[in-house]
C-alpha cells in the first residue's frame, strides 16, 4: 500500500475562508446564502413540484448510515396496550394517546455536518481550537447552521446518468471535469452560490441490496463520490459554492487514491472553506423527474434541528421545482 500523505502537506497553499466573515464566524460558506440568494432560488420554481429528500427513519430492516454508528431504536411509551393493562388511564373525558421515543445518532439518517464535525491538524474551521469540541461543540456546532438554514438555488448533477449507470461503482470518483461535463450535457449552468446536489445512485443500491452492498465485511470505506483535486477545490472557492448535498454517506469518494487518505474533501472544503455537507439524501425521484422534464434547478431548503453543541443534525430537505 502506498504511503498515506498527511493532509496538512497535501492541502498547503490551497484557499481557506478563515477570517473572511470575522473571527467569530461559525457558519462558513452559508454566509453566501443571503436574502438575494433565497430569492434567486425562488425564481427557479416553475412547476410547484415538491420533493422531500429525507430517508425513512428506524425501519425494521435497518437504515443507511456510517458503520461507526448504530441503528436507531424506536420504542413505544404509550399505546392501546398501556390502557388495556391499566398502566395508563385516559384523560378526563376519555381521551387516550400514543407516544414514543427514538434513540439515534443525529447523523444516523439524512443529515447535515456541523463545521466542527471534521478537521485535520490542530484547528477547526476558522482557526478554532479542537479542544472546544470536548463535551460538546462550543464552537462550530450545528446550531448556528440550523438558525441560518440552507436555502437557495439548488442544481442537480446526475452523476449516474452522466456515466450511463444505475449507480457509480465502488470507490469511483466524480471529478471536476465530470461535474462540468454533466452540467453541460444536462443543459444547466452552475452559477455562483448554487447548492450542488449530486446524484450517484449509491443510496438506491442500499434499498435494493442492503447494508452489505455498501459496506462489505472487511472492506474499507470506499463509496463513490466527488473526487478531490486541487483544481476542484480552487473552482469551489472561486464559485463560492455554499453546500454539497449527495446520496452517499460522505458526499466524497471514500478513499482518495492520490493521497491514500480518508475524508480529504471534508478537510479541504468543510474545514478550510466552511462548505456545509448534507449527506444520505434521497435523490432518485428528483433525478428521474429532472431527466424527464429537463429542469435541473430548483429552490432548495434544508432546516436541521437546533441541537445545542451538536456535531450534526437530522434533516428532511426539500426541493421545489
Amino acid at each position: 500500500m502506498a504511503e498515506v500523505k498527511d493532509f496538512t502537506e497535501v492541502l498547503k497553499g490551497l484557499p481557506k475562508n478563515w477570517g473572511r466573515w470575522g473571527a467569530n464566524d461559525e457558519i462558513g460558506s452559508l454566509n453566501f446564502l443571503t436574502s438575494a440568494e433565497v430569492l434567486r432560488g425562488v425564481k427557479a420554481v416553475q412547476q410547484g413540484k415538491v420533493f422531500m429528500l429525507g430517508v425513512p427513519v428506524a425501519r425494521p430492516e435497518g437504515d443507511p448510515l456510517h458503520p461507526i454508528r448504530a441503528q436507531p431504536i424506536h420504542t413505544m411509551t404509550a399505546d392501546e396496550g398501556f390502557f388495556i393493562s391499566g398502566r395508563l388511564k385516559p384523560f378526563p373525558g376519555g381521551l387516550k394517546y400514543s407516544d414514543d421515543v427514538v434513540t439515534m445518532f443525529p447523523q444516523g439518517t439524512t443529515q447535515y455536518d456541523a463545521l466542527g464535525h471534521a478537521w485535520y491538524g490542530d484547528k477547526l474551521y476558522n482557526g478554532f481550537d479542537p479542544k472546544t469540541t470536548i463535551g460538546g461543540l462550543q464552537k462550530c456546532s450545528i446550531q448556528p447552521i440550523a438558525e441560518h438554514g440552507v436555502i437557495g438555488r439548488g442544481v442537480l448533477i446526475d452523476a449516474a446518468r452522466y456515466k450511463g449507470k444505475k449507480h457509480l461503482d465502488r470507490d469511483e470518483g466524480f471529478t471536476l471535469d465530470d461535474l462540468l461535463g454533466a452540467a453541460k450535457k444536462q443543459g444547466v449552468t452552475i452559477e455562483k452560490h448554487d447548492i450542488i446536489v449530486l446524484h450517484t445512485g449509491w443510496l438506491d443500491r442500499f434499498y435494493q441490496e442492503g447494508q452489505k452492498a455498501l459496506f462489505p465485511e472487511g472492506q474499507p470505506f470506499d463509496e463513490p463520490g466527488l473526487q478531490y483535486s486541487k483544481e476542484l477545490v480552487q473552482w469551489w472557492y472561486e464559485m463560492e459554492i455554499p453546500s454539497i448535498t449527495a446520496d452517499t454517506i460522505g458526499c466524497e469518494q471514500g478513499l482518495n487514491k492520490e493521497t491514500g487518505g480518508l475524508g480529504i474533501l471534508h478537510s479541504a472544503l468543510l474545514c478550510n472553506l466552511g462548505v456545509i455537507f448534507n449527506e444520505i439524501v434521497w435523490l432518485k425521484d428528483l433525478a428521474a423527474d429532472c431527466a424527464k422534464d429537463g429542469q435541473y434547478s430548483f429552490l432548495f431548503a434544508g432546516a436541521p434541528l437546533k441541537l445545542v453543541y451538536g456535531c450534526g443534525s437530522a434533516v428532511n430537505p426539500i426541493a421545489i421545482k
